[in-house]
């Protein structure tokens, strides 16, 4: 089995092109290949199949933990540079068909020899509504975003966003107890710099350095609380992404191809 990995804003990923659907991966192949300690080490896995529904192809992600996500901005740029890379469709644009619906990636431009500014159209930020049983004294406000997948938006009180034990702790609680999961993000706008800072505790893998679907649900989230606008610069552990709000919402940001492994397997 030949993989390549690569990451988003050091988010992440396994991309396994099987085009004619002869490679199945299963839950237990995501969590052996995607430890950090006796596999190659991963957010999560990526199987790209013959696309359908007009799509060039088709996204399967597996999370770390071998959940199974509908979507990942950051995953579908590392899947899209896979397949480029490949020559299995010539840039710049590709059309994937994920479980949220077809989405559509453009290369942008090219920093550096593996690295490669992309955006993706997202879909629809849907606002849900309040959360009000994650409110306390360093939670100002929560809000539930859907985008194809579940977030959990937590606007923190104080001047600086919480240290690494504080979002484990919260961001499992919340997730734990929300039916099907849900990714938390935990954000300080920088007003001045006119910028939103996050954290993100992802369902299924725990904190990430960054989350592209997390950037998206935290802009519409500031954007209806009135802390930002129709473009906001989202700065992560790993880097910022920009993220255009509309429908479809437009997530632009860095990817970089890291390495191709070849694996014995079964």
């Amino acid at each position: 089995m030949r993989l390549s990995k690569h990451h988003g804003l050091g988010n992440d990923f396994l991309v396994l092109l099987d085009l004619d659907g002869t490679c199945p991966v299963t839950p237990g192949d995501a969590v052996a290949l995607c430890d950090r300690h006796t596999g190659i080490g991963a957010d999560g896995l990526l199987r790209v199949t013959a696309g359908t529904g007009g799509a060039d192809v088709t996204m399967e992600l597996l999370n770390a933990d071998g959940s199974s996500a509908e979507m990942s901005g950051n995953g579908i740029r590392c899947l899209a540079q896979a397949v480029f890379q490949a020559n299995v469709v010539e840039p710049p644009v590709l059309l994937v068909a994920t479980d949220g619906g077809i989405r559509t990636v453009r290369v942008l431009s090219q920093s550096a020899p593996a690295t490669h500014r992309m955006s993706v159209e997202m879909g629809q930020a849907k606002v849900v509504g309040a959360e009000p049983a994650w409110l306390a004294a360093e939670v100002r406000r929560a809000v539930r975003v859907e985008l194809g997948n579940p977030h959990v938006v937590l606007e923190w009180a104080g001047p600086k966003l919480p240290e690494h034990d504080r979002l484990v702790a919260l961001g499992s609680r919340i997730d734990s107890a929300t039916p099907g999961g849900a990714n938390v993000e935990i954000i300080v706008v920088d007003a001045p710099a006119g910028a939103i800072d996050m954290l993100v505790y992802e369902r299924g893998v725990g904190p990430t350095l960054a989350c592209g679907t997390g950037a998206c649900a935290v802009a519409a989230a500031a954007q209806e609380w009135g802390l930002c606008g129709p473009i906001a610069a989202v700065r992560m552990p790993g880097g910022s992404v920009e993220v255009a709000l509309g429908d479809p919402v437009l997530l632009t940001g860095d990817v970089t191809s890291v390495a191709s492994v070849d694996v014995r397997w079964p």
